[in-house]
């Protein structure tokens, strides 16, 4: 939930009992737990994308001769790893949301030695979303982040090796003319190829830079609560 309406205070009860803090406690262990587990499965399609690209890579520098290809095919094998990772971001920003959400309205308070009010806010926006569960982050803002966060640096990487590949080997291109030769695929122009990987990873910059601008507006008009 990225906006909530002010909610009135829930009539007749405004503390938890000893029961329910601990049913609470529950609940935030599960909550954790969950979020681990999301957690480590992120981790996993990123190290999947980083040993690609390093093994594309290694293939690619192991001669003078050898083809750039696999750096090109390892590109396209990332970005379907930042479509896997992003939507496994959504589900995970919905468990680390309600952490969050238990830790500053809950513990927090608890630890500065207050009681732990049902002010309606909170625990409204909790209960609603145990009620009618959603996604806390749209798909294309997932990939943003997850693209801002590692697999631009993962791409940038693999541009940098595979035009690198066509300066340097075998020998260094005297001009534009070679440099686009060794770019050829088998009937496709080099400057053809050349031109889409550049549109490829502009793409992938012009995406990272849009979704940025869109989490600004929406964290300088975020409400005090939120998911």
């Amino acid at each position: 939930m990225d906006d909530v309406a002010a909610a009135a205070p829930l009539p007749g009860k405004t503390r938890f009992d000893s029961a329910e803090m601990g049913a609470l406690a529950h609940l935030y262990r599960g909550e954790v737990y969950r979020s681990t587990v999301w957690r480590t499965r992120l981790d996993q399609t990123t190290n999947w994308a980083v040993v690609t690209t390093g093994l594309a890579m290694s293939l690619t520098f192991s001669g003078p001769y050898a083809s750039p290809l696999p750096l090109i095919l390892v590109g396209l094998l990332v970005v379907v790893f930042l479509l896997l990772e992003s939507r496994r971001y959504r589900y995970f920003s919905v468990w680390r949301a309600r952490c969050r959400l238990m830790e500053r309205d809950v513990y927090g308070p608890m630890l500065r030695g207050e009681n732990v009010s049902l002010d309606g806010r909170w625990n409204t926006l909790l209960a609603d979303d145990y009620e009618r569960p959603n996604f806390h982050v749209s798909y294309w803002r997932a990939i943003g982040r997850r693209l801002r966060s590692n697999y631009a640096y993962i791409l940038l990487i693999q541009a940098v090796a595979y035009f690198g590949k066509l300066a340097i080997h075998p020998v260094p291109a005297g001009d534009l003319a070679t440099f686009f030769a060794r770019a050829s695929i088998g009937p496709l122009p080099g400057g053809l190829v050349v031109l889409s990987g550049l549109l490829f990873h502009g793409s992938w910059a012009v995406l990272a830079f849009v979704t940025w601008r869109m989490e600004r507006r929406r964290l300088a008009g975020r409400p005090h609560v939120s998911m």
